[in-house]
């Protein structure tokens, strides 16, 4: 599985998303009755639009990404190494504008290929909407307009996993348990990224949090390989 792909010319990310403002009252005046028309699809019984708000950081249009980690496996004495850095900023732009800058120097000559987890349903999709939103320009290795789809650079562990079951949805977590793959399991998940950064204003603890993710990621790509782990010992993260 995956013998075309060479491990090193692949950039694991992982995003993480909060609502773009603290509460539902907080939002401007125009997006109000956007979000009540979107949440029409959302609520259950006796939910508000006010009550689900803490969902809207899945949206592009009503969220925004406040961590982008990316790493990457390089071989150094024979061993596997792995190298994570994170951008993490109050500023969407800034994250964004830093990332686009990395994907340009590594992809210089469209060697790399980018890999997450659900990556094509949901971080690629919204880093390209997020780069429009703030007057940036998509990258190419994001950029899928034209191609063909074996000219698309994009590995996605969950979708590798489904092997054709578009009605499956595995998570990483599950994932990493059944291949008895390391991840710690303290601290926060997904769900507790927005109280995180609007209540807790811990943007660093939300950056540790992705980094694991993008860790699992590489790890478990391996495992799809048949190859070893990466020892703890081996893993570089870069402040």
């Amino acid at each position: 599985m995956l013998e075309s792909n060479k491990i090193d010319k692949i950039l694991f990310l992982d995003i993480e998303t909060v609502p773009e403002y603290p509460e539902f009252n907080s939002l401007p005046e125009n997006f109000k009755p956007l979000w009540e028309k979107k949440s029409k699809y959302l609520i259950k019984e006796n939910e508000t639009p006010e009550d689900i708000y803490n969902r809207a950081g899945i949206y592009a249009e009503f969220g925004k990404i406040v961590c982008i980690s990316v790493g990457f496996i390089y071989f150094k004495n024979s061993e596997k190494h792995f190298r994570i850095k994170s951008y993490y900023n109050d500023d969407e732009k800034i994250i964004l504008t830093d990332f686009i800058k990395l994907m340009a120097s590594y992809n210089a000559k469209n060697e790399h290929v980018l890999c997450a987890h659900n990556g094509k349903e949901f971080d690629f999709p919204y880093l390209c909407r997020r780069i429009l939103i703030n007057d940036l320009h998509i990258p190419k290795i994001l950029d899928l307009s034209g191609k063909k789809p074996w000219e698309i650079s994009h590995l996605d562990t969950l979708e590798l996993w489904k092997f054709g079951d578009y009605k499956h949805y595995t998570s990483l977590e599950l994932l990493a348990t059944i291949f008895n793959i390391p991840t710690p399991k303290d601290d926060i998940d997904g769900s507790q990224v927005g109280n995180v950064y609007w209540k807790d204003n811990d943007l660093k603890r939300i950056a540790k949090y992705c980094e694991k993710d993008v860790l699992t990621i590489a790890q478990l790509l391996l495992k799809y390989k048949g190859e070893s782990l990466i020892e703890d010992a081996n893993i570089e993260i870069i402040s």
